[in-house]
């Protein structure tokens, strides 16, 4: 029997190794975009969930619930900026806007992904038992690097959050000031 060798020949490398590259190529951007919306994901539900459980817990308990930016976890902040957390917390005084006093319990914190970017026309959501209507408005989430389209949470007059790609007008949402 004759020994024959085997193996690839030098084009059969590189032609394999092109196709490969280019595969690759291709599937690389479209993960990143993925990964971009993943992370937008992640931060929509959680203030959404955060707005939901303020809203069930003013009701349960008959409290004043408030959720507003934090830097720290501890303390509210005093812009309208959410990017780097958000604190939910029982505002006993009912302070607007709100604010962490002593012996008002803090329910829960978030901190915000730093691909992400999240600005309100608020600086905190009031949330309250039916006596009165709670604080509407909206919170924008961006990807900083701009691979995922801006969507928003509007809070309504009622307290119920839900997620919106557009304007009332069917404008799309934007943030170029947070695209890197």
């Amino acid at each position: 029997m004759p020994h024959t060798k085997q193996g690839f020949t030098l084009y059969e490398l590189l032609l394999t190794m092109a196709l490969t590259a280019m595969l690759v190529g291709a599937a690389v951007p479209a993960f990143g975009i993925y990964i971009a919306k993943s992370r937008q994901t992640v931060e929509i539900n959680a203030l959404f969930h955060a707005v939901h459980r303020a809203r069930k817990t003013s009701i349960m308990r008959r409290k004043v619930v408030s959720i507003c930016p934090s830097q720290d976890g501890r303390q509210c902040g005093s812009i309208a900026d959410w990017s780097s957390g958000w604190l939910l917390f029982e505002n006993t005084d009912a302070d607007s806007p709100p604010r962490v006093d002593a012996g008002e319990p803090v329910l829960a914190t978030h901190p915000v992904d730093a691909a992400i970017a999240i600005e309100a026309n608020r600086r905190g959501f009031t949330l309250r038992s039916t006596v009165k209507r709670a604080t509407n408005g909206t919170l924008i989430v961006c990807d900083r690097s701009g691979r995922a389209a801006p969507r928003a949470l509007v809070v309504s007059y009622t307290g119920r959050p839900r997620i919106a790609r557009e304007r009332p007008d069917g404008s799309p949402y934007d943030c170029p000031d947070y695209v890197n």
